[in-house]
């Protein structure tokens, strides 16, 4: 695990990110904060490719909880039937559907608490639609944001609790709204797992990995 780096050499790294990218997008296809919602459950395991191919016929027939109440665990089964997990995952999307009506009267609560009670939802999908839809600077770290943080020293942690933690205290406050997208994309696309693209990285000389690739 690489050390933290320091405030100067961070601020530096996220303003060339933001320089590449000023308004860096999540690649889950939605239409509203319920599609979001659902689709961030179903990637769990998952890529964000499939998870958008069996949702775009999904959307079109169930982009509410009513609607999805409505569809059945079967006619949603049958949507998402090609995503990792999708039996327990039709159970759970059903489930929250029907807490959303009952509790929520069909809206999707912006709190992270109210996210995280509902079936299927964990810290990392809540943060993703508090950050996505409402604009929150909350962290969700995935596998590219551990590795990249770990990697680099620019969020190092243990698990993904202190990875977050190490974003959030450390990260200038000007950057931390799209942060997680920045590391995401950086991690999908560069620092990949097994050959990170080192020579086309935008912060090789910041980055603390030692078996940088040619």
């Amino acid at each position: 695990m690489a050390r933290q780096l320091d405030y100067p050499t961070l601020h530096e790294i996220f303003r060339r990110f933001e320089a590449a990218e000023p308004h860096p997008k999540g690649e889950l296809e939605h239409t509203n904060a319920y599609t979001l919602l659902v689709a961030v459950a179903l990637s769990a395991q998952a890529t964000d490719v499939g998870v958008n191919k069996a949702t775009r016929a999904l959307w079109r027939v169930a982009d509410t909880p009513e609607k999805m109440l409505a569809l059945g665990e079967a006619g949603l089964t049958e949507h998402i039937k090609t995503i990792g997990l999708f039996r327990q995952k039709a159970k759970n999307v059903i489930a929250l559907s029907r807490i959303l009506v009952e509790k929520y009267q069909g809206q999707v609560p912006s709190s992270r608490a109210a996210l995280t009670g509902l079936p299927g939802v964990g810290r990392k999908t809540a943060n993703v639609v508090l950050n996505m839809w409402w604009g929150h600077p909350a962290q969700a770290v995935d596998t590219h944001i551990f590795r990249v943080g770990n990697r680099s020293g620019i969020c190092p942690g243990k698990d993904v609790e202190t990875v977050e933690r190490a974003i959030e205290d450390n990260v200038p406050v000007e950057f931390q709204r799209h942060a997680h997208h920045w590391l995401i994309l950086h991690g999908r696309y560069i620092c990949t797992a097994r050959k990170p693209r080192c020579a086309d990285c935008l912060i090789r000389d910041l980055c603390q990995f030692e078996e940088k690739t040619a």
